[in-house]
């Protein structure tokens, strides 16, 4: 039996809810928010490795008489809730916030005036950044047309490949173009050798369940899940024909994809034993293994993604992170310039790199000659150089709170059609392509019922 609770929430509507959460939640932060313990600036991040990327800048900033700068690292969950509670209820936060992309689209909720961060376009245009700034970045932190925060990276995407085991069965990845070109120049590499009637290795690490390798293969193919203004656009022919073929390659006996989690000591374990040869390489994956899989030291290269046709784009995208200055500081012209003197800095730019393997957004600092050194753990390859070609490449992206939402309902489609196929043993793309028309039918009108009802988070004119 329900219980008087559980039927006083099944009642109520998202946004009342939204209303609820939100009013509890900063009234909790107003009785517990933290009063600034020093002077100067608040600066808010939510990583431990920009906390020792910053740290010099600011030393050297005190050592010059600028203003002290607090900077408090803050993890995501939390800080996403201190930084909306303060936004709801118009309580200083930060002078400065530093949130990654999955945080940004609930900051850029409901009127563009009522968003918590200060509105930086006719700043940006002003001080000729957009000249500046690798165009593609700005989209994530962007919302209606008016941009909300700096961009911290580009984040590129790149193949990554078992360089020994593709090289030693003499295979030629120039002569790979487009991702059917792919799936036919390396299949000799699923080979049965220990006659247990599956191939002993996969050609791509790639499931259904994951959303993020998902959504950054469609974007390079053209898909995507918001139009400009926001609106909800999951349920096209083109985004039908890009997930039907993601979820053909995870299904049926003539898969190339295999289940090869990042992040685990079991994914990890697969890597090292080849059982998947290519895996796509956002710039700061590169760090995650030179970190998690000093083995493959030295057998590991990278090369551009295969194109969905001839001639289409050889990249994509994924993540990013922004830096914002909330429209409650006190001190705006000190906190944008320390947002500069971070965000432009060529030493910082060069740290991005050589410590987190990530290329700055400044197209100013792509000729730096670092770029062009040897990686000893891609194989001697120029790593750096073949990001930064792909850099003004990468697919435009849209901003939405819905966005998480999205992301859960594309994961959901994709696996309901993958048990689908092989359930009833249908595996061919054609009808794939069908059922993936209706689950992303099904997912849109998921994601819309959300924002029609939510009475709070009222949408812009």
């Amino acid at each position: 039996m329900r219980t008087a609770i559980e039927s006083m929430l099944s009642s109520v509507s998202l946004g009342i809810g939204v209303i609820l959460t939100l009013a509890i939640g900063s009234s909790l932060a107003l009785l517990a928010w933290p009063a600034r313990n020093s002077p100067g600036l608040e600066m808010w991040i939510f990583s431990p490795e920009h906390k020792l990327l910053y740290e010099p800048a600011l030393e050297q900033r005190a050592a010059q008489d600028e203003p002290n700068v607090n900077m408090r690292v803050i993890g995501i969950p939390a800080l996403k809730s201190r930084m909306m509670s303060g936004f709801f209820a118009g309580l200083p936060t930060a002078d400065l916030i530093e949130i990654e992309r999955q945080m940004a689209g609930q900051a850029f909720t409901g009127p563009i005036d009522s968003v918590g961060f200060t509105d930086l376009t006719d700043l940006i245009e002003r001080e000729g950044l957009l000249e500046q700034i690798n165009a593609p970045s700005f989209g994530p932190w962007t919302s209606r047309g008016r941009i909300f925060g700096l961009p911290h990276d580009v984040h590129p995407v790149l193949l990554a490949y078992r360089a020994d085991i593709v090289e030693g069965a003499g295979i030629d990845v120039t002569q790979i173009e487009t991702w059917d070109d792919f799936a036919r120049v390396m299949r000799p590499l699923m080979a049965d050798n220990d006659g247990d009637g599956n191939p002993d290795r996969y050609l791509l690490g790639l499931w259904e369940t994951d959303a993020d390798r998902m959504e950054t293969l469609m974007l390079q193919g053209g898909g995507r899940f918001f139009d400009e203004q926001g609106q909800i656009a999951m349920d096209t022919d083109l985004n039908a024909q890009l997930l039907a073929k993601l979820v053909s390659w995870c299904v049926g006996p003539d898969r190339i994809a295999a289940d090869v989690p990042d992040f685990t000591g079991a994914g990890n374990k697969l890597k090292l034993e080849g059982y998947a040869v290519a895996f796509v390489m956002p710039d700061w994956m590169c760090n995650i293994w030179r970190l998690q899989l000093p083995q493959l030291a030295g057998k590991v290269k990278v090369m551009p993604l295969p194109a969905w046709e001839p001639g289409g784009r050889r990249t994509s995208v994924w993540g990013g992170t922004m830096l914002g200055v909330p429209k409650t500081t006190q001190r705006f012209d000190e906190s944008w310039a320390l947002a500069r003197d971070l965000y432009f800095s060529e030493s910082i730019a060069r740290e991005l790199y050589t410590r987190n393997d990530i290329v700055t957004p400044i197209k100013l600092y792509w000729d730096d000659p670092m770029f062009d050194q040897p990686d000893a753990y891609f194989s001697g390859q120029a790593k750096g150089r073949m990001y930064v070609q792909q850099a003004p490449l990468i697919p435009a992206r849209t901003s939405s709170p819905y966005y998480k939402q999205a992301m859960d309902r594309l994961r959901d489609a994709a696996v309901a059609v993958a048990e689908w196929s092989r359930s009833t043993r249908t595996y061919e793309y054609d009808a794939i392509q069908a059922r993936c028309r209706n689950e992303l039918a099904r997912a849109e009108v998921a994601v819309k019922r959300q924002m029609d009802r939510n009475v709070f988070l009222e949408a812009s004119p």
